[in-house]
Order: structure tokens, then sequence, then C-alpha cells
């Protein structure tokens, strides 16, 4: 299985508009950051995980010429606002199959009405094969897919395990329960967004913990703002399993 992440920025991506932080003024390539994402391709398999403002250029980016269907963790603007730029694969493929809680899929169908529309659409527009996910095991292709249930302040948001690769982003808390899923995984990603508390997500501290009480092989912290510092920086005080993803990086599990 590789896993391609095509973004791993927060929110507001890094360079931050206007900003004159000097982190956002940085020359490594490595500080660039677009919205989170993730690309999870195996033998008969390319899903990509949230499709953010962003989409269309990590696609072209990546090399990404098929995809076989894209999984929400959630459905704020930084993990969704990309769905319109499915079309060329819809205009190859067909109906692009998409994988979200139910109010997720509400969402969606607000937002995006013209995607989801039934009668009297508009020729250009893409469709989507509807997938509503409930907390269980579900399968794409060969592969079963374990949701994993976390909370960004109040709202309930999946991370996804692919055998012995989990993704989360945006977590504040996770029930024990839900851990005993991701344990035994080989490689975690999981976000650290900075420093300092925040009331919706891990910060650094946060991060490490949670990783430490799953203790995987490898860690990666994604989800990353210009407030968490410069990657050379910060990947040195890091434990030794753990490391700051970056736009473009290929790993294998």
């Amino acid at each position: 299985m590789k896993v391609t992440f095509l973004g791993t920025g927060t929110s507001q991506g890094i360079p931050v508009i206007g900003s004159k932080h000097p982190v956002c003024l940085s020359g490594d390539a490595r500080d660039k950051r677009l919205r989170t994402s993730v690309l999870v391709e195996w033998e008969n398999g390319s899903y990509v995980i949230d499709c953010g403002p962003d989409f269309r250029q990590q696609m072209l980016r990546c090399g990404c010429e098929k995809i076989d269907g894209i999984l929400f963790t959630h459905e704020h603007s930084d993990h969704v606002l990309g769905l319109d730029d499915i079309r060329p694969f819809y205009f190859k493929q067909g109906d692009i199959s998409i994988y979200a809680q139910k109010r997720v899929l509400k969402s969606l169908k607000k937002r995006f009405d013209y995607i989801f529309k039934t009668e009297n659409k508009y020729p250009g527009a893409p469709s989507v094969s509807i997938h509503r996910l409930k907390n269980k095991s579900f399968k794409l292709k060969d592969l079963e897919v374990i949701p994993v249930k976390g909370f960004h302040y109040k709202l309930s948001v999946y991370g996804f395990r692919f055998k012995d690769f989990c993704y989360t982003t945006d977590l504040k808390s996770m029930k024990p329960k839900e851990m005993e899923k991701i344990k035994g995984v080989k490689v975690l990603v999981v976000n650290a967004l900075r420093i300092e508390q925040h009331y919706s997500h891990f910060n650094l501290e946060e991060a490490l913990i949670f990783i430490a009480a799953i203790n995987p092989e490898r860690a990666y912290l994604t989800h990353i703002s210009h407030k968490l510092g410069f990657h050379a920086e910060v990947e040195k005080q890091l434990p030794k399993n753990v490391f700051l993803a970056y736009d473009n990086l290929e790993i294998t599990i």
C-alpha cells in the first residue's frame, strides 16, 4: 500500500494569505502546505480521503489519473470544497463513489445541490454514487476498512483504518473503545495543529500522547499550521518514530 500526502496544512494552508510570519516566509518547500488530504493506493484500489479546495492542484501535482472514490472525515470547508473538481474523473469514469456519515452527506447535498440533482440536471455537472457510512467496517474493492470515530470539539469525525495503516485528522478527543480499533497498526497519521492548546484540535503534546497510547511503528503528523514552527526545527524535537508529514511525501506500508 502506498500513501501520498496530497496536503498537510490546516484550513488556511501555509503560507497564510497576507501573513509575514517567519514560517509563512520560509524557503523550505516542506513548510508550504496545501489543505489536508491523502491518496491511498493498493494493487486494485485508489481512494482519496477528503477533497478540499486544493484538490485540483493536488491531483495535477501527483499525476493521479483515476480514483475509485472519496472518503470524507467530516464536512468542514477545507475537507470538502474540491468536490466539483471531480468532473474530469467523472467524464472518464462515470459516477464517482463518495463515502461519508449521514450528517456529512446532508451538508454536501446542501452545498453541492447541483451534483446531487436527479431531475433537470445541468449537463456539465458530475454525479456521485453515495455510500452512507455507519461506525462499522465496510469494503473498498477487496479491502476491509474500519471507521474510527473521534471528536473535533463536539463534532464527530471519522478516521479510517486500512489494515496496518490508519489515517485520522481534526481530532481533539477519542473514546477508549475507538482507540482500541487503531491499536496494532504499523503506521498512524494524526493531526498536530500547533504548540499551544486549541479547543478543537490536538496540539503537539496531545498528538504525541495519543501516538504513545496507540504505539505504532511509525507516526506522521498532519493538519499543521504555521504556528507549529519550522518543519526542520520541529522534526528534530520529535520521538524517533514520529515524523512531520509534508506535501508530496510518499510512504509505503
